[in-house]
């Protein structure tokens, strides 16, 4: 029986209305699209970093 902690307390999954499993898969779609965005915004930084690195050598010169 899968199951869910909230507030520290466990929940059996199966034991959800259907409305609470919507609320669960809809709760999973966006925990999942804010891991996608943390690592987009990883790879961003990191790309800045090099722009500005780039820009300092430029102007050093």
């Amino acid at each position: 029986m899968p199951k869910i902690t909230v507030d520290d307390i466990e929940y059996n999954t199966e034991d959800l209305s259907d409305n609470g499993k919507a609320q669960l898969a809809s709760l999973q779609f966006l925990e999942a699209q804010m891991s996608k965005l943390k690592s987009e915004i990883a790879v961003y930084q990191t790309a800045r970093n090099t722009y500005i690195a780039a820009l300092k050598a430029e102007l050093d010169g």
